[in-house]
């Protein structure tokens, strides 16, 4: 990283949280210029693919309460 950089660096470091958020996202938007465009139809796909397999009764599903005890659980111990 250069001096420019690694000032404009360290000036975004000093803004407040929501600021450097703006801003990572930004940056991070700038870099993601490459689109697949079947992207989109193969997600739409997947969630009706997932969607149907839970109303079809193929998948059980956890409530959030016993997700989030066996977290907590595997976090403390």
């Amino acid at each position: 990283m250069n001096t420019q950089s690694q000032q404009l660096l360290e000036s975004a470091l000093s803004l407040p949280e929501s600021d450097r958020a703006e801003i990572a996202a930004s940056l991070i938007h700038s870099l993601d210029t490459e689109s697949d465009e079947d992207a989109d139809a193969a997600w739409a796909a997947e969630i009706q693919r997932r969607v149907e397999s839970i109303d079809n009764g193929q998948v059980n599903l956890i409530p959030w309460d016993d997700v989030m005890r066996e977290m907590r659980d595997r976090r403390h111990g």
